[in-house]
């Protein structure tokens, strides 16, 4: 049995059940002790009235109808006294039967009182049998003789088990007693004998030896008795011997003792048969009045042995009951106070240690001494422990306050790092933005913009360390931006952002306080998606509208999660939990959850039906407006009016599609040179790289090279014959000057490019006749305005 794991208040219950049973047990064992000898002396009259007095009936009668069966046996004729007596008998013997049939008598006796009962009862059920013997006369006189004998024998033992009383005293008188009625039936088979030989007119053989024998052991046994009595019953025996009778019925012992055993008797039958029955009924009186004695001084012992069980049965009583309200009362305040403990423990552990880190972390103040209250519990071993727990309680709280302050700080750290770190790229973007604008080479173009697509992962990467140290980022939005410009943005801050397509974005718009942490959350979305995906399968973006929202999917097709991964990952995603150095592998998890968590923004994994990982963004309805219209915002100065006469240039966000890949057997990097012919697309620049589309030189604006360069809904920078781009001299050593005339036409192409790019998409134009500024003819700058420029992302 295993006590280990068992709760202390069944360990207590444990130490005070088991000596309070044993003590219990003790006590009623002592009390049975004592009360069965009670009860054997309070049986002993039941035993007496019940079995005593009808079986010294049966066994008087049984001697008589032995004395006259042996008469008539030695006569030659039926005596009709016999008969009589057999009637007698009978009598006797059914009132015994009844008696002993009785359930007072049963219970009174005890297994060995039981047995010699039976087989009193089974000799005397043999009693017909040897009267029709004898009627026979199939027996001589000594058969008849031993057939009483042995009935009367099994009384005698009857008797004997009587006698088995508690108190000594009374127990030796009660088997003296039975000795005398031993002694007493020995007489009785000396008169049988000499009946039987004074009816013949001698002895037969055998009869007289017989006869010897029993005078002998009829004295010993009467003077053993006699040695067992008490005072007062050997001196009423001792009366009795001297009376007249007993002297003559001792002579004529003594005559027959030395008698001739062939011939006739030498005594007087009258004589004799006075004598006899006079010490017969004296020593019967005797004994029934010794017996009466007995059991009436039996009595009073067993009241006296009562009257001090209970109160010895009492004091026990008592003593188990102080004892189980002692052990109870030790025992429930062990528990309790345990229990106190206990409990101070678990609240410390379960409540109030993760309650001050709540709160240290909200930045609230924290009273150690208030939150680490010191624990009572007397100044027992149990106090000493709730001492020692409350040191414990407060070196707790105090290292709880002092990695809260210790983390406090490194978040203080971090922030502070990634603030100068954020400023520094922004003012990277800034830079690379005038340059952009500056440049005409198309190749360092190009190279500008892998400079400016770099920067871009950098801001996000310093906004990481701002949302893990539990700030907000800087970048925000004045008014609402459209989903497909989200979804751009938020490529355009990927590494891998050529391999990312999107299928289709069903129109809406986020407000703009959440632009930059939705793009931020779909940036790290897609980075897992693109990292954990072969560099040769494609990455999906699809959107719709949903009852709760707009859902954002993105899919790759990669070796997928295993079930117990997805369900970690989803529950982190759900909960926000805190970051965990150990995990900086999960980095981008926990930048999701934290953006997801500050604006109700839902988001799961799920296997996606080709392999691969689908994750779903869920953005709350109250965050998802109409989309905006195309253009500048029509509130601001110097906006032209919307009117019949005007409409929205071709945008490629609604409806997009994937990007077509013919006529090329990989995608271009970044920023990647490609063939310098004209009218052919540049390298694919990542959306939102901080630049609009512009077109260099006088050439006007070619529609059908723009809107191959649009096939996928982002913007494509093309290359145009300008006169930068125009095949040069070799460079001399010297530089060559220009005429005032090219600088002026160089800067004016680039105002004017410039000035197109950043101009109002929408033209006026006739309501029947298509012109250049319709949907299908203007897709460069429409397209380039959907992409935040860094300017505006830095907002």
């Amino acid at each position: 049995m295993r006590t280990r794991d068992w709760p202390i208040r069944s360990k207590v219950t444990a130490l005070v059940v088991v000596p309070v049973t044993a003590l219990l047990a003790l006590w009623i064992f002592a009390t049975t002790l004592t009360f069965g000898p009670a009860l054997n002396l309070l049986s002993a009259r039941t035993l007496l009235y019940d079995l005593g007095r009808p079986g010294e009936a049966v066994v008087t009668e049984l001697q008589r109808e032995r004395r006259l069966s042996v008469v008539q046996l030695a006569g030659t004729s039926e005596l009709p006294a016999l008969a009589e007596q057999r009637q007698r008998t009978d009598r006797a013997v059914t009132e015994l039967r009844r008696r002993v049939d009785g359930k007072q008598l049963r219970a009174a006796a005890d297994d060995l009182l039981d047995s010699r009962v039976d087989q009193l009862v089974t000799a005397l059920a043999a009693l017909p049998a040897g009267r029709a013997f004898i009627d026979d006369r199939k027996v001589d006189r000594a058969g008849a003789v031993g057939l009483y004998n042995g009935m009367i024998s099994s009384a005698f033992q009857a008797f004997a088990g009587m006698a088995n009383l508690t108190d000594p005293a009374v127990n030796r008188q009660a088997l003296a007693l039975t000795t005398l009625g031993r002694a007493r039936e020995l007489l009785g088979q000396t008169d049988a004998l000499l009946a039987g030989a004074l009816t013949a007119g001698r002895f037969a053989e055998g009869e007289h030896t017989q006869l010897v024998q029993a005078i002998g052991n009829q004295r010993w046994l009467t003077e053993s008795a006699l040695a067992d009595l008490p005072e007062a019953g050997r001196s009423a025996y001792q009366r009795l011997t001297e009376g007249e009778a007993f002297t003559r019925l001792r002579t004529i012992q003594d005559t027959l003792v030395v008698a001739d055993r062939t011939g006739r008797p030498p005594v007087d039958a009258a004589s004799w048969q006075a004598s006899y029955d006079a010490v017969q009924q004296q020593l019967r009186d005797f004994e029934l009045a010794e017996a009466d004695g007995l059991a009436d001084r039996s009595v009073p012992m067993a009241v006296r042995i009562l009257a001090r069980l209970a109160a010895a049965g009492l004091l026990g009583l008592v003593a188990v009951v102080v004892s189980v309200l002692v052990a109870v009362r030790v025992g429930r305040t062990l528990v309790q106070r345990l229990s106190g403990v206990r409990t101070a423990a678990l609240e410390l552990a379960e409540h109030r240690l993760p309650d001050v880190v709540t709160r240290l972390r909200r930045g609230e103040q924290v009273d150690v001494a208030r939150e680490a209250p010191p624990l009572e519990y007397g100044h027992d071993e149990i106090g000493e422990v709730g001492r020692a727990f409350t040191e414990v309680q407060r070196t707790a709280v105090q290292a709880a306050v002092d990695e809260v302050t210790l983390r406090r700080g490194l978040n203080e750290v971090f922030l502070n790092i990634a603030r100068r770190s954020q400023g520094l790229v922004h003012r990277q973007l800034h830079l690379l933005d005038r340059m952009e604008r500056r440049v005409e080479d198309p190749d360092e173009l190009a190279e500008l913009f892998q400079v400016d697509h770099l920067a871009t992962r950098l801001r996000r990467h310093a906004e990481d360390l701002v949302i893990l140290a539990g700030s907000a980022p800087g970048r925000g939005w004045r008014n609402p931006v459209a989903m497909v410009d989200l979804v751009r943005g938020a490529i355009s801050e990927v590494e891998a952002y050529d391999r990312v397509d999107i299928t289709s974005v069903q129109p809406a718009g986020v407000l703009g306080r959440a632009v930059g942490d939705v793009i931020h959350l779909l940036a790290e979305l897609l980075e897992n998606a693109t990292a954990f995906s072969p560099p040769d399968t494609r990455v999906t973006v699809t959107g719709e509208q949903v009852a709760d929202g707009y859902a954002l999917e993105i899919t790759d097709h990669g070796l997928g999660m295993s079930a117990a991964a997805l369900e970690t990952a989803n529950q982190r995603l759900a909960s926000s939990p805190e970051f965990d150095p150990a995990q900086s592998a999960r980095l981008g998890l926990f930048v999701v959850a934290r953006l997801a968590a500050r604006h109700g923004v839902r988001v799961r994994l799920r296997p996606s039906g080709e392999g691969g990982v689908s994750a779903v963004a869920l953005v709350p309805s109250d965050l998802v407006t109409a989309e905006p219209p195309v253009g500048p915002d029509p509130t601001a100065p110097g906006a032209a009016p919307a009117g019949p006469d005007r409409r929205p240039a071709r945008t490629s966000r609604r409806g997009a599609v994937p990007r077509p890949r013919t006529g090329r057997n990989r995608p271009v990097a970044a920023g990647a040179p490609s063939a310098p012919a004209a009218g052919t697309p540049a390298a694919d620049a990542p959306a939102g790289n901080g630049s609009s589309a512009t077109e260099l030189g006088d050439h006007g604006s070619p529609a059908a090279g723009e809107a191959e360069n649009e096939l996928d809904g982002l913007p494509r920078r093309v290359r145009r014959t300008t006169p930068a781009a125009r095949p040069r001299a070799a460079v001399a050593d010297s530089p060559t000057s220009r005429s005032p005339e090219d600088v002026r036409r160089v800067m004016s192409a680039l105002q004017a490019g410039t000035a197109r790019g950043r101009a109002t998409v929408v033209a006026p134009v006739a309501p029947d006749a298509p012109g250049p500024a319709s949907p299908a003819a203007t897709p460069g700058p429409a397209a380039a305005s959907e992409t935040p420029t860094a300017s505006e992302r830095d907002a």
